[in-house]
């Protein structure tokens, strides 16, 4: 049902920082709770950063502090903002609403 495009990803070095994109061109996000999920080469997929219908927030210990999630209901976007960027960041990050998935975007943190 749900069909996302996520966007944002790229190679950059540790301690910066990327903005990533969600835009969904079936739904109406503000009307479910989504998550950002990553995967590194050889490992299983995670959540990152949750974004519920009611604003609240959660994230995974290994990135509080540096990421946050939040959404735009005019675009009908989430976005990952992350910040001070570490190698063990990288992976194919992916939104999802409990059901679909995108394709994905590539970030690679490295010197």
């Amino acid at each position: 049902q749900a069909q996302f495009v996520e966007s944002g990803g790229g190679l950059v070095q540790p301690g910066g920082s990327l903005r990533l994109s969600c835009e969904s061109t079936s739904v109406l996000l503000r009307v479910y709770d989504m998550g950002w999920y990553r995967q590194a080469p050889g490992k299983q997929r995670e959540l990152v950063a949750l974004l519920t219908i009611d604003a609240n927030t959660r994230y995974t210990d290994s990135v509080k502090g540096r990421f946050i999630v939040s959404r735009d209901n005019a675009k009908n976007t989430m976005y990952l903002k992350m910040n001070s960027l570490k190698p063990e960041d990288t992976g194919v990050y992916f939104c999802n609403d409990g059901v679909a998935w995108g394709q994905g975007t590539q970030v690679t943190v490295s010197s």
